[in-house]
């Protein structure tokens, strides 16, 4: 069984007892957060896909860490011009292990 759905603009696919590492979320380590903006739900025989969310399908999950990720390097340059930048970014991020997926997708 895994569902799908939306947090912050982008698409996560949840699984039971997976990790999955998103954008930073406001929730200590060890809380539970949950997710009702699902769009999709595949319980291996049927799917039932939301119109745009499916009523009633919650995801619940536990924060296991916050953090930053690598560091990403940006490198500018324009040729002849002796204009050259570098940069660095390191994104923060939410880890968040699945507990359950509640609900059953019956809006089809």
């Amino acid at each position: 069984m895994y569902a799908i759905f939306e947090l912050g603009g982008r698409q996560y696919r949840a699984e039971h007892d997976k990790t999955i590492k998103m954008d930073k979320l406001d929730a200590a380590v060890g809380a539970t957060v949950s997710f009702d903006k699902v769009l999709l739900l595949h319980d291996g025989e049927k799917v039932a896909v939301g119109d745009p969310y499916i009523e009633g399908v919650k995801v619940t999950g536990r924060v296991i860490q916050q953090g930053r990720d690598r560091k990403l390097r940006v490198f500018k340059y324009k040729p002849k011009k002796r204009y050259k930048r570098m940069l660095g970014h390191r994104q923060e991020f939410t880890a968040v292990r699945i507990m359950q997926i509640e609900g059953t997708g019956n809006n089809q």
